[in-house]
């Protein structure tokens, strides 16, 4: 199988590294034709998540030598897999089986949205398009069809359980979210069900525009400082490439937040504020940490439903490799027909039905022929019921 995958993740990689390797989907967009476009490239589909940041191509080139090259990190130590093993390593992330938070809600988009930007931008060749189609494809039955989490999971959602864990109930707590995307958003929301007095910090506000989730105030990000001073819990969960807070304003505070968490990848939070007497700042991969409350059984369930859903791309792959032998069968399969009619005198020449039942039947006997260690009664069955629908699927 021509296929394969350079990257890093947070078992190979730590969070100083990872963050180095991130990319937002604009430097994406940027970098993926330049990856094209090297030598030995036929396709490739970048994958880059707060976890993880992958490169999945098909052709002969080196994808670890690409990927370093592309990010301008040459010192970056790539895992690299090949053929099937890289496939089957794309189906398990999709559904969310190699993610840090078991069950992660939001990696099936992620993987999705990669694959859109690849085809967007023309660097997706056909293999690696089947290929993230199925897999998105299985990532969503895993999703639908089984429980790998009691209850839904994301790193907002694992955010407040860390926040529990550290300063017990949260009812009443003074809690600053920095950052109003999605994840934000969702952050605020889980505060406030948890009894929180939730403030959330924006950029801009517009109203009717800027949506801050209901029972939240809101605060300029500019004066974001000001609301921390008495808070109890700062979650920063923004897309910045720079920190959201630093250490020497922070220090400033006569009553700062003692707990912080940071969501973001490249970090929010400047990590020299948790050397900072009673402030504890904490990352994603302190998230990982928290217990696994996975069923193992549905995890059985869904590497089963992964197993067939990598199972038809690899039939698929093995058909479309076949293509040309397919050609070169039809081909020779033409000339013994016509040398056996030419010399064997058995029909005359309007003898439609006896031509017929001669290219039919030189047919099965060679094909046959060719392929004895695999003929069984059931494979028999199953082509004459192809034969039967006509070729249809």
């Amino acid at each position: 199988m021509q296929l394969e995958m350079a990257g890093i993740d947070f078992h190979t990689a730590p969070l100083a590294v990872r963050e180095r390797a991130a990319l937002t989907a604009g430097q994406a967009e940027h970098i993926l034709p330049g990856i094209r476009a090297a030598d030995g490239v036929e396709g490739c589909v970048l994958l880059s998540t707060c976890n993880r940041t992958e490169l999945y191509l098909c052709g002969a080139a080196d994808p670890a030598a690409v990927l370093r090259e592309a990010l301008g990190l040459p010192e970056l130590s790539a895992v690299l897999r090949k053929g099937e093993d890289a496939a089957r390593h794309l189906f398990a992330v999709a559904a969310g089986l190699e993610s840090q938070l078991p069950g992660d809600g939001q990696i099936l988009t992620q993987v999705g949205s990669a694959a859109a930007l690849a085809r967007r931008l023309h660097t997706a060749d056909s293999v690696l398009d089947s290929l993230f189609r199925r897999a998105v494809t299985a990532g969503k039955r895993v999703r639908t069809e089984t429980r790998l989490t009691p209850v839904p999971v994301s790193a907002a959602h694992q955010g407040v359980r860390l926040a529990q864990s550290r300063l017990g109930s949260l009812k009443g707590v003074h809690a600053v979210v920095i950052g109003n995307g999605e994840m934000g958003r969702l952050a605020a929301g889980l505060l406030r069900d948890a009894g929180c007095l939730v403030t959330v910090t924006l950029r801009t506000y517009r109203h009717g525009e800027t949506i801050v989730p209901a029972g939240c105030a809101a605060h300029p990000y500019e004066d974001r400082y000001a609301v921390l001073e008495g808070a109890g819990l700062v979650i920063s969960a923004t897309a910045s490439p720079h920190c959201t807070l630093l250490q020497a304003p922070f220090r400033t505070l006569r009553r700062p937040p003692r707990l912080l968490i940071d969501l973001a990848v490249p970090r929010d939070i400047d990590p020299a504020i948790g050397q900072l007497e009673g402030v504890q700042v904490c990352n994603l991969d302190d998230l990982g940490q928290l217990e696994d409350s996975g069923n193992q059984e549905e995890r059985r369930r869904a590497q089963d439903i992964l197993d067939e859903g990598f199972e038809e791309f690899r039939q698929w792959y093995d058909y479309r490799a076949a293509l040309p032998e397919i050609a070169a069968l039809k081909e020779a399969l033409l000339d013994r027909v016509r040398h056996d009619h030419a010399y064997g005198g058995l029909y005359g020449a309007q003898d439609l039905d006896g031509l017929a039942w001669l290219a039919v039947g030189k047919t099965v006997d060679l094909l046959l022929g060719g392929m004895k260690e695999i003929v069984s009664p059931g494979r028999l069955e199953a082509c004459l019921e192809q034969v039967k629908k006509g070729g249809k699927p």
